[in-house]
């Protein structure tokens, strides 16, 4: 595969996440809402829920929905830099550090002198289940203005995340300059209340800007509001707006539409510890793929083998001595795929 004229911009939040391991009922004791969501919380009640958990129980990792997902495509060897923005802070410095070394560029870093640098808390119960409370911080300053032609220098494809919808003049700025550079979209739908909240705006945005469309079965369901939930049935709905839908069945594997042809994707299952980034990793196997011009059916696999390696570690970041092993793997199926398309 020939990923050198291909180059991603991710564009969402960059958060530091909090990771910490706590059971179901300090989530009822504690946590308002419903387990296994996201919900905007601020500094102060973010460092009460910390207060209450043991540090040994604590740890922390760059992250960030979109940036998961570019995080793992830089990882594979693709090009990719990041429309976010971080605090003028320690936090903010080993951010831009970190994705540094990974191989990314961070020229499309925005940077806020009075707001530190966002995080996530992300609560992980037994069963795997994580259930987030952020701190946007910094990342809640990405304005309109912050955005120019200058960050889609390059750019083949933008991946975005659902949380930005907060700041829908952001989004459309840079749905727009995407459009204008002519780069394919894809928008990760990231969370059931995300969708809930802005379920009026998705249409057009939609439409308009999208031609991926992430969401897994809750965040398919708030959007197409079904009381008996099938993937086929959400992919009706959402293939009205763009011509390739994914629906991410967990540990059912996942269900693409492309262009009215339907393709079952089984998991890799493995041993969960934490489900921490799954969803965000899964899409970066899937756009490595896609990117790549293997074909939806072989990137919904690479999607699968992702989505079983980080499953298998705490947080969102695959062992770095993993990566060779991965790759290998993204290549026998290429190559599989290549051989079943000649035969056919």
């Amino acid at each position: 595969m020939n990923s050198c004229s291909v180059k991603i911009l991710g564009a969402g939040s960059a958060l530091l996440d909090i990771l910490a391991r706590v059971d179901d009922s300090f989530l009822s004791r504690y946590v308002e809402g419903e387990k296994g969501g996201m919900l905007l919380v601020d500094s102060a009640a973010q460092r009460r829920l910390i207060g209450r958990m043991e540090k040994s129980a604590i740890s922390r990792a760059i992250g960030g929905s979109a940036f998961n997902t570019i995080s793992a495509l830089t990882s594979l060897g693709m090009k990719t830099s990041f429309l976010g923005k971080l605090g003028k802070d320690e936090n903010g410095v080993y951010y831009t550090d970190a994705y540094r070394k990974l191989g990314g560029d961070p020229s499309s870093f925005k940077y806020s002198s009075e707001a530190p640098t966002g995080t996530c808390l992300s609560l992980v119960t037994p069963d795997s289940e994580r259930t987030m409370r952020t701190d946007l911080g910094a990342s809640s300053t990405l304005c309109a203005d912050d955005v120019s032609e200058n960050d889609f220098a390059g750019v083949t494809h933008v991946h975005m995340e659902g949380y930005l919808l907060f700041f829908l003049d952001t989004v459309r700025k840079i749905l727009s300059l995407a459009k204008r550079n002519s780069c394919t979209v894809s928008l990760d739908f990231a969370s059931f209340e995300v969708v809930r909240m802005f379920r009026k705006e998705l249409p057009e945005l939609l439409e308009k800007y999208v031609d991926v469309i992430f969401a897994n079965e809750d965040e398919a369901r708030a959007f197409c509001g079904q009381d008996s939930f099938s993937p086929e049935a959400a992919a009706d709905e959402l293939s009205r707006y763009c011509s390739t839908v994914v629906v991410k069945l967990g540990r059912e594997g996942s269900f693409i539409r492309e262009n009215s042809i339907d393709y079952r994707i089984p998991p890799v299952l493995a041993d969960a510890v934490d489900t921490t980034g799954a969803g965000d990793l899964w899409q970066g196997g899937f756009l490595y793929g896609y990117l790549n011009g293997c074909g939806v059916e072989a990137a919904g696999r690479m999607g699968s083998v992702l989505g079983s390696e980080i499953v298998r570690v705490f947080g969102a970041q695959i062992p770095p001595a993993r990566w060779g092993a991965i790759r290998e793997q993204f290549q026998t199926i290429s190559q599989q795929y290549k051989q079943g398309c000649k035969h056919g």
